[in-house]
């Protein structure tokens, strides 16, 4: 016999939980531990049993498990709900179906309690279809309280700690969740029908490259070495580019030492895809088809509504430069500056910081970031970045400043970044040099990844190459927003060590 006392360490309970403690107590006293069941036999599920039902014709005996989450007692009848993958289902137990001695065991069950039914499904005089129960097992004792049925678990910050409260009585999250394991599938199906390769790469690093993302440092007893989580999967995705495969993907858990906000989260799921011998208009008409296949595959239509906006996503998108994207929002013609200290003045004049160290293309994405990227609510191709933001993109032949690089913005957010990838080994190591000098003059360490310069000195084809946030799609097609709706365990403090304010202060 297992016994389950209040010890020592138990966190301080409540009335109701100090009852539902003696309940499972007394279930073990009688050699009835709900816990003690290893399996239940499920023949049936909810939606299952409501959508081929049919009136007129005798159902066949089904067998369901779920959560209780409502009840109502009327003497020697009962109803209750009952929850389980697909939804909730009306269960009537009655005494002289079940048994005396059952039915008085199931008047003593609590809300949140997991109950094994069998049974045969019928339409009551109201037109539900229910479940007329005639046996019945308790297979799990449920020790917490669920939350009040009519309003729900509201409490965002408990929300995101105890999700899988959230998901019992909140089915609208439920749905979230299933639409996001449609949408990746749909996303997966649109690159395998494509001849894309899904792999993986490796998720610890042995360098601090120098992009401007901060990693998490970790270290790797055995080696006894520095190790850091990644903030990418590019480098290693083109090495497979240079080795042969032609076009891969990969949908990736990202990892960045940054703050958090609406769209941003420590922990993130990115998909990068390379596809040799494309550029990157041909990579754009991709993007336009990807999203156009996923919003049809999850949700039926390219009209998505998003936080009261209707965002249309069939193609063709607008394109437009960075340059004239600036220049018609307010005025400024970049390449009238003649120097970088010009550049920077331009910027001073207009309130808008940028570093010391800053160049032209630096101060042109200041102003683009100040003055336009808000605007873009539909979805938009901005084109052509300066080169000093663009160290692993192609430079446009017509004007070695620029790179032939895009990123898409649609309510207002940046939702992907792709490129004619960088394939001059000669140039990418003068611009990992570039950029490691950079960050080790803001005191951050970096290093040149001199084996991704090797692999490119055996010759990586032109390449076209896009990365975007899942969850920043998987939010546009739920309507949701923050990223936090759409990850199921998002980055959350520790309670009881200043957790909530330093979440407050991320914010």
């Amino acid at each position: 016999m297992t016994d389950y006392p209040v010890t020592p360490l138990t966190p301080p309970l409540s009335e109701q939980e100090i009852i539902r403690r003696q309940k499972l107590q007394g279930l073990i006293d009688a050699g009835q531990n709900p816990y003690e069941i290893t399996r239940y036999d499920v023949t049936h599920h909810s939606q299952e049993i409501i959508d081929s039902f049919v009136d007129d014709q005798e159902s066949a005996p089904v067998s369901i498990a779920g959560r209780m989450t409502a009840r109502r007692v009327m003497g020697k009848a009962s109803f209750a709900s009952l929850l389980d993958a697909q939804g909730n289902i009306q269960i009537y137990v009655t005494r002289d179906s079940l048994g005396e001695e059952a039915y008085a065991a199931f008047k003593k069950y609590d809300i949140g309690d997991i109950l094994g039914v069998k049974g045969t499904a019928f339409r009551t005089k109201t037109g539900m279809i229910s479940i007329h129960v005639t046996e019945m097992t308790l297979l799990t004792k449920s020790l917490k309280v669920l939350p009040e049925k009519f309003h729900g678990l509201v409490d965002t910050d408990l929300r995101y700690r105890q999700r899988y409260v959230d998901t019992i009585v909140n089915p609208e999250v439920r749905d979230t969740f299933r639409k996001r394991s449609a949408i990746i599938a749909a996303v997966r199906e649109f690159l395998d029908a494509r001849g894309y390769l899904e792999v993986d790469t490796p998720v610890l690093h042995t360098l601090e490259i120098g992009a401007s993302a901060r990693p998490f440092r970790t270290h790797h007893n055995a080696l006894n070495l520095p190790m850091f989580l990644r903030i990418e999967t590019e480098l290693y995705l083109k090495r497979l580019i240079v080795g042969g495969f032609e076009r891969v993907y990969e949908v990736g858990r990202i990892f960045r030492n940054e703050g958090m906000d609406a769209t941003h989260n420590p922990e993130f799921t990115s998909v990068e895809t390379y596809q040799a011998y494309a550029d990157y208009k041909e990579i754009m008409e991709m993007v336009e088809q990807l999203y156009e296949f996923v919003a049809l595959k999850a949700l039926g239509t390219t009209d998505v509504e998003y936080q009261g906006q209707i965002i249309h996503l069939k193609a063709p998108w607008k394109r437009i430069t960075m340059a004239d994207a600036v220049k018609e929002a307010c005025g400024v013609d970049w390449t009238q500056w003649q120097s970088d200290e010009e550049a920077r003045a331009c910027c001073e004049a207009r309130e808008i910081y940028v570093e010391k160290t800053a160049k032209r293309g630096d101060c042109l994405a200041a102003l683009f970031d100040a003055y336009v990227e808000d605007s873009l609510v539909q979805p938009t191709f901005i084109m052509d970045y300066p080169v000093e933001i663009s160290p692993l993109a192609k430079r446009k032949p017509d004007d070695p400043t620029l790179t032939e690089r895009f990123e898409f913005f649609i309510t207002g957010h940046e939702m992907g970044n792709a490129f004619s990838e960088l394939n001059d080994p000669i140039d990418q190591r003068r611009r990992f040099e570039e950029q490691v000098a950079a960050r080790k003059a803001q005191g951050i360490n970096a290093e040149v990844d001199e084996d991704f310069v090797s692999a490119l000195e055996y010759g990586m084809p032109p390449t076209g190459g896009l990365g975007f946030g899942l969850d920043r799609l998987v939010m546009l097609l739920t309507n949701s927003s923050t990223i936090r709706d759409v990850l199921l365990f998002p980055t959350m403090k520790p309670q009881g060590k200043g957790g909530e304010q330093a979440e407050e202060k991320a914010e």
